[in-house]
């Protein structure tokens, strides 16, 4: 019997040599600095296209609202004479009634439309939802220049549906265009037929948001889906309910496209200027006379002013109706 080798014990590998601690690691400098920096890089492109388009017009604008400003004449400056001029003009006081008269009759019936729809869409004993939801938003949709010719039809004085079905009830033929109260209910109407289910299908998102439990607590407890509504929906929804308030007194605010096609492209609105708005008279100043832009970039920041103002009015009131 042969005795063998005995086998030699491999020495243990000699670990790698360690870098200076004065020296970090490619890999984690740069994922130091990834993490530092790549949130600033992600939100840049919002910042510079708002800068390059939003704030950038903004701040030039003022600055030109404080100028006699002729876009292929002379510039001088006059400091606060724009704004002077503006408390004593007839047609800026015109066009301010108009605009808030066109938004009073078109957001407020608007916003009570859009959260009977939004709750009734959200009933669980509705059939076909996704269709129904898919088809209110159809007329958001819809070219603005398309809905003016139908709405401009159906409001003609001689052969429009309406006066047609207002002389069924005796009531004779309405010159819609001609009247401020007239001209701005056909505005309103068309406003609303274009908006409502947009702002219909963000309540419906703030009501799905709503847990269930409650609903099934209060049922149980016996409140009546008119309770429930009134206790549970409204309160819930106070958040998105105060953001469509905004978003809608922003967009009845800036009125622009609506009643410009509805007087056929006359910036005047009217020829008495019924329906004239704050925006209409803004581009007449601004852009439509060259040689008072900067009277023109003054009614632009009062209507940004006027905006703010209405918002915030809008926000506390929504804000203290629902407590």
């Amino acid at each position: 019997m042969s005795l063998s080798a005995p086998t030699a014990t491999p020495s243990p590998a000699a670990p790698p040599p360690r870098e200076s601690a004065s020296r970090p690691r490619k890999g984690h400098l740069f994922t130091r600095l990834d993490l530092k920096y790549s949130p600033y890089l992600y939100i840049a492109p919002f910042f510079l296209i708002f800068g390059a388009f939003g704030l950038y017009p903004m701040l030039r604008t003022a600055w030109m609202s404080l100028h006699d400003w002729d876009m292929i004449g002379d510039r001088s400056f006059i400091g606060l004479d724009n704004y002077t001029r503006l408390m004593q003009d007839e047609y800026f006081w015109n066009a301010l009634v108009n605009t808030f008269g066109i938004f009073a009759l078109s957001t407020i019936p608007q916003l009570l439309l859009a959260l009977f729809l939004a709750n009734l869409l959200n009933s669980t004993l509705l059939r076909a939802k996704t269709f129904f939801r898919m088809a209110i938003f159809i007329p958001n949709v819809v070219s603005v220049a398309a809905v003016a010719i139908v709405f401009g039809m159906l409001f003609q004085r001689d052969f429009g549906l309406f006066n047609w079905l207002l002389s069924f009830v005796g009531v004779s033929p309405v010159d819609w265009d001609a009247g401020k109260l007239s001209s701005w209910t056909a505005i309103a109407s068309m406003v609303n037929w274009r908006w409502t289910g947009y702002n219909t299908l963000i309540l419906l998102a703030g009501m799905q948001a709503i847990p269930k439990d409650l609903y099934e607590a209060a049922a149980l407890d016996g409140a009546s889906p008119w309770r429930q509504f009134w206790q549970i929906t409204l309160p819930m929804l106070k958040p998105t309910f105060v953001f469509v308030v905004i978003l809608s007194t922003i967009g009845g605010m800036q009125l622009f496209t609506e009643p410009l096609l509805f007087g056929n492209g006359v910036i005047l609105g009217g020829d008495q200027r019924e329906f004239q708005t704050l925006a209409m008279y803004m581009y007449e100043m601004g852009i439509t006379n060259l040689n008072t832009a900067g009277y023109g970039a003054a009614v632009a920041w009062a209507m940004f002013l006027i905006i703010v103002v209405v918002s915030l009015f809008n926000f506390v009131l929504v804000r203290r109706s629902a407590k």
